[in-house]
């Protein structure tokens, strides 16, 4: 496809931990991309809102943190009030030994501290002397160990204990909070020491609602210590390859399970069909599990799905000989590659799904017949497979479709006149060589889009005319190297974009930059590999909201960037070179 069309995915994963504020140790992983996840029972942060007066309450918690030295203890103050001057402080991250001491028994019910700096053992003393008020701790990232857990035993109450990256908890810290029966949400990503026998100590946390094990290498086996767990509704093992079929059995009696992901296990045809008990299941994550066809036969059985994500299956006819004699009767008479289109017969049962993952699969275009009566479908992945113009007019009568992804697909301009029809699409990746103006020019009715992806794209400047029908976008990536300045005078009007990439337009100079000044919206702007040099710079002087700015291959240095990021763009925190 050509040096324009290799983008570098991980880059658009960095944008958007960018403008969603995530550390960098939460950047999302290649399995869990397809569904953003938060731990569940997040703050009400208290900041000053830009153009309103803030409360005489606000005021006067600002006031107490601003002098928060002067206080040796806030007990006697009521709860609600204690809670809002610890979770300022926590915002403005000043929070240390001394500082925290003040909060001895102050009866706090959240605790927000993840990736709080200098929390470990030595705060757990003023943590635990909560007691029974409190619900939720996220002590993520932290050094807290299995010593440090001990001292939760008396908060009887705890709702929600986050231990994401934790890597000083083991088996023994499980034991420390056997104890606390109303705990309803319990996440350990990334934890390489918790250990399939240390889960039985979990077996007695009845009223588990939510469980995180994400990336927990060790933990085979250990899924039979959750069989008692009936009011279980989301459980994730994704990215655990220790995972195999063997964990899937002790599952069945989950009947409760709403979501369930095992991306990147060893999870098998034989593995799946464990899952048709789980008939309340709504959401499946199976990304890259060595599953064939017969798979698809089992999860037909998940009539209650709407998020079904089978990316990097890699779905082949191989499970063919599995099938019942019913739907081998179907497939006697289809070729050899007919047959792998065939299976997708098993989803037209799945009307309910709303969100649909089939990214790297082998489907063509005679498999597409089978997603036609899918009408609740927002959400369509189809990157990386073999359809083409034909397939996509079973796509035509999907009017609730929001998002569809066909990049790195045969689609081509002739195709994409049958997707005029969508008028609920706001998201449209056409990252594929094959795309012209043409093929922009049929997308004008889409007037809802606000994230139009046609980085490969073959865009002329005249093809830029047609952006002026699309009002309302947010995002906009046009990078196959035919834009000059001329057409990117066609872009400065889109006053929405938050996000614009133009990298690799090998033509584009200083005056692009001017062109986009205008765009003070701005968040992420990308003109690498372009002829911009550092007197351009002053154009981008406007642009108040920027955050991410890459101007790599260009004549502009790092000090170019750092000069004009501390004076006029005091947002901007992500910038190349650097």
């Amino acid at each position: 496809m050509g040096g324009a069309c290799s983008r570098k995915r991980d880059q658009q994963d960095d944008d958007d931990n960018l403008q969603r504020g995530f550390s960098g140790r939460y950047c999302k992983s290649g399995s869990s991309k397809w569904l953003a996840t938060s731990f569940s029972r997040s703050l009400i942060d208290v900041k000053q809102g830009l153009g309103k007066c803030p409360s005489l309450m606000e005021l006067c918690i600002y006031k107490v943190c601003d002098e928060i030295h002067k206080y040796s203890t806030f007990s006697m103050l009521p709860r609600d009030i204690s809670q809002l001057i610890f979770d300022e402080l926590v915002y403005r991250q000043v929070l240390d030994d001394v500082i925290l001491e003040a909060f001895r028994d102050c009866a706090l019910e959240d605790l927000n501290l993840g990736e709080y700096p200098g929390l470990g053992d030595n705060w757990m003393d003023i943590i635990a002397s909560q007691g029974s008020s409190l619900l939720s701790v996220d002590f993520s990232g932290s050094d807290i160990t299995d010593s440090g857990l001990s001292r939760l035993k008396d908060c009887k109450n705890l709702q929600a204990l986050n231990f994401n990256y934790c890597d000083r908890i083991s088996d023994n810290g499980l034991e420390h909070i056997s104890g606390l029966l109303n705990l309803t949400n319990l996440s350990f990503r990334r934890n390489n020491t918790i250990t399939a026998q240390g889960m039985s100590a979990l077996s007695g946390l009845v009223n588990l609602v939510k469980l995180d094990l994400e990336r927990c290498p060790k933990i085979h086996g250990g899924l039979v210590h959750l069989k008692g767990l009936t009011k279980l509704e989301s459980l994730n093992v994704n990215c655990c390859n220790c995972i195999t079929d063997a964990d899937m059995k002790p599952l069945q009696g989950l009947v409760n399970l709403k979501g369930l992901q095992i991306s990147s296990s060893k999870v098998t045809d034989y593995g799946a069909t464990f899952l048709r008990a789980l008939r309340k299941l709504e959401l499946l994550n199976m990304e890259g599990c060595p599953v064939t066809a017969a798979c698809l036969e089992s999860l037909s059985a998940l009539s209650a799905l709407l998020y079904l994500n089978l990316s990097r299956c890699n779905l082949t006819d191989d499970g063919c000989d599995k099938f019942s004699n019913l739907q081998k009767l179907k497939v006697l008479n289809l070729g050899f590659n007919e047959i792998s289109d065939a299976i997708l017969v098993h989803l037209r049962g799945l009307l309910n799904l709303e969100s649909l993952n089939l990214d790297s699969c082998r489907i063509r275009d005679v498999g597409m017949v089978n997603l036609a009566g899918l009408h609740r479908l927002k959400c369509l992945e189809l990157s990386d497979t073999e359809v083409g113009d034909v397939g996509l007019r079973y796509l035509s009568g999907l009017r609730n479709l929001e998002s569809l992804n066909l990049s790195f697909t045969a689609v081509t301009d002739v195709g994409l006149k049958k997707l005029a029809g969508l008028s609920c699409l706001k998201s449209l990746n056409l990252d594929n060589r094959q795309i012209t103006d043409a093929g922009l020019a049929a997308l004008t009715s889409l007037t809802a889009l606000t994230h139009l992806d046609l980085f490969g794209a073959r865009i002329t400047d005249s093809g830029t005319n047609y952006l002026k029908c699309f009002k309302n976008l947010r995002s906009l990536e046009i990078c196959g190297g035919g834009l000059t300045d001329a057409g990117v005078k066609n872009i400065k009007d889109l006053k929405t974009l938050t996000l614009l990439n133009l990298s690799q337009n090998h033509h584009l100079t200083d005056k692009s930059l001017e062109a986009v000044s205008g765009l003070t919206q701005l968040v992420s702007l990308n003109v690498s590999n372009c002829r911009i040099t550092s007197a351009g710079l002053q154009h981008l002087k406007s642009l108040k909201n920027l955050k991410s700015l890459s101007l790599e291959s260009c004549k502009v240095t790092a000090n170019d960037i750092k000069k004009l990021q501390a004076s006029d763009l005091p947002n901007l925190v992500n910038f190349r070179p650097e």
